[in-house]
């Protein structure tokens, strides 16, 4: 009999982080997920029988302390979902960096580097959640993360997501050999609920009737995306090291070239390491 897999799913509260939980759950998979609201996150956990966990990603003693917790509760880690993120207000948090870079980058860095050696011996598939604002936005600068110089809601956002890019294919540099798989992708424009420390223009912008029906894709459909890259098979359905866009590999129209740049995805590594001090496997 094939063993169960376990399936930790970050964000996994609301959104497409939930309705991916739900559809696997549905399968019969086993589902573990992690959510910033421990109410939230509950809710969703009780409603497809499943173990949760309350982290959040503005704390990083609160991500050491999940990393602790699934390390105890499970022995194999076959896929780890890096779904947690936002667009915020400006903000520092108090581990001193800017908010949207903590959340959406360096909170699923430490975690990810805390469980390395659990997911080798799982021979796991890591999934990012990125987005199109990468190459929209984003010029990352590693001697300004936090952006100091000139911070926008927009810019911090899109620096996050070619930092989550890079670290996803860096990650597959250093550790496909040793059985990891890895991959980043666009889930679509998805229509989802913003919270108060969310900026208040994006927040406008994504509850507008006109943009909710032109624009922007049901979290349940932005979940199957996240469900597909789950469920699928390294190296058949996807290819690890590689970010997609529809489905498919990204051309280089559609990626900004930083994404592509393997010295800076190095030197990002070392950087954030230094930042956390941390120094991963």
């Amino acid at each position: 009999m094939t063993e169960q897999r376990t399936i930790v799913i970050t964000g996994a509260s609301h959104g497409i982080g939930a309705a991916s939980a739900r559809q696997l759950a549905a399968t019969g998979a086993r589902v573990v997920l992690v959510g910033r609201e421990s109410e939230e996150t509950a809710a969703v956990a009780n409603e497809i029988d499943a173990p949760y966990h309350a982290a959040d990603f503005t704390d990083l003693s609160q991500v050491n302390r999940l990393a602790d917790e699934l390390l105890a509760a499970y022995p194999r880690i076959d896929v780890l979902a890096n779904n947690a993120g936002g667009l915020f207000k400006h903000d520092t948090t108090k581990d001193g960096f800017e908010k949207t870079v903590q959340v959406n980058y360096l909170a699923p860095f430490l975690l990810t580097t805390r469980l390395v050696d659990r997911l080798i011996e799982s021979e796991a598939s890591l999934i990012q959640t990125a987005s199109i604002g990468h190459r929209m936005y984003g010029n990352l600068d590693l001697d300004d993360l936090n952006n100091e110089k000139k911070w926008s809601a927009t810019k911090a956002y899109g620096d996050s997501k070619v930092a989550l890019i890079l670290f996803s294919m860096e990650l597959h540099r250093r550790y496909h050999a040793r059985g990891i798989n890895t991959v980043a992708f666009h889930p679509g424009n998805v229509s989802t609920s913003f919270g108060t420390d969310t900026a208040l223009l994006f927040r406008l912008f994504y509850r507008s009737p006109i943009v909710q029906r032109l624009l922007l894709i049901s979290a349940d459909k932005g979940g199957a995306a996240l469900t597909r890259f789950i469920d699928g098979t390294p190296g058949v359905t996807w290819q690890s090291g590689e970010y997609y866009e529809d489905n498919k590999i990204a051309p280089a129209k559609k990626r900004n070239p930083q994404i592509d740049d393997k010295t800076l995805g190095r030197q990002l590594w070392e950087r954030s390491e230094a930042l956390l001090g941390i120094s991963a496997a």
